[in-house]
C-alpha cells in the first residue's frame, strides 16, 4: 500500500472512530488559544484548562496581560511547569499582539511565527482551529503514529513530518486528522505502554503491525 493510499484509509477509519474529535484546549477567543498552547508545552491540556481561568480572571484581555509583570503571570501559570519561561513568552506575545497587530491574532504562518513563543506547531493549531485553513499539527502523538503506521519513515523532526504529511494528506483533512491522532494516541497507540493493536481500527494497514512475524 502506498503512503497516500494508507493516509486516505487512516483518515476515513479515524473519522469513523472519533467523529467528534477536536482541540482539547478550552478557549473562546483566538488569543486565548495562543496562551493555552504555550502553556501546554510539557504539560497536560487538562491542567492548562484548569489554570487559564485563573489567569483571565485577573487579566481579562490581551492588553491586561501585556501590561502585567512577568512575576504576576508566573505566579498563576507556575503549575503548568517552566513557569518563568512561559510567563515571559506570554507577556511578550500579548505585547506584540497589541502593539503590532491591534490585538488580532494573525491568520498567516509567517506572521504567527514572529510572535514570541510561537512555533510551527502552535501556528498550525491557530490556522487550523481558528481560521479553518490547511494545517498539520505535528505534536508527539502525530509524529509517533505517523511513524508507526507508515505515513513517514523513521522521521522525528516535526517540520519534516509536517512536510511529508502535507504531500499525502488532503489539505482539508489535515487539521482534523491530527486531532484524531491525538485521541488515538492517548487511548490506543500509547507511548507509555505497549500499543493496543488488537483494539486498533488501523491494525490491518499499520506498518508496525504488518511487520510482526
Amino acid at each position: 500500500m502506498r503512503k497516500k493510499e494508507r493516509a486516505l484509509a487512516v483518515i476515513e477509519r479515524l473519522k469513523n472512530e472519533y467523529p467528534d474529535s477536536g482541540c482539547t484546549l478550552d478557549y473562546e477567543e483566538p488569543w486565548k488559544l495562543l496562551i493555552s498552547v504555550r502553556l501546554a508545552a510539557q504539560c497536560t491540556d487538562e491542567r492548562v484548562n484548569r489554570i487559564v481561568p485563573l489567569l483571565y480572571e485577573r487579566f481579562p484581555s490581551p492588553e491586561a496581560i501585556a501590561k502585567a509583570s512577568v512575576d504576576e503571570i508566573e505566579e498563576i501559570v507556575r503549575p503548568c511547569g517552566l513557569g518563568r519561561s512561559k510567563a515571559k513568552d506570554i507577556n511578550a506575545c500579548m505585547r506584540d499582539l497589541c502593539e503590532k497587530y491591534g490585538g488580532k491574532v494573525p491568520d498567516e504562518m509567517e506572521e504567527l511565527l514572529k510572535l514570541p513563543g510561537v512555533g510551527r506547531k502552535s501556528a498550525n493549531l491557530i490556522l487550523g482551529d481558528v481560521y479553518k485553513k490547511p494545517a498539520i499539527v505535528t505534536d508527539t502523538h502525530c509524529i509517533r503514529l505517523s511513524n508507526r503506521i507508515g505515513l513517514v519513515d523513521q522521521e522525528t523532526d516535526p517540520f519534516k513530518v509536517e512536510k511529508a504529511l502535507r504531500a499525502i494528506v488532503p489539505p482539508e483533512e489535515g487539521n482534523d486528522l491530527c486531532h484524531r491522532m491525538v485521541e488515538h494516541g492517548r487511548t490506543v497507540c500509547s507511548a507509555r505502554s505497549a500499543p493496543k493493536c488488537h483494539e486498533c481500527c488501523l491494525e490491518d494497514i499499520c506498518k508496525k503491525n504488518i511487520k510482526k512475524p
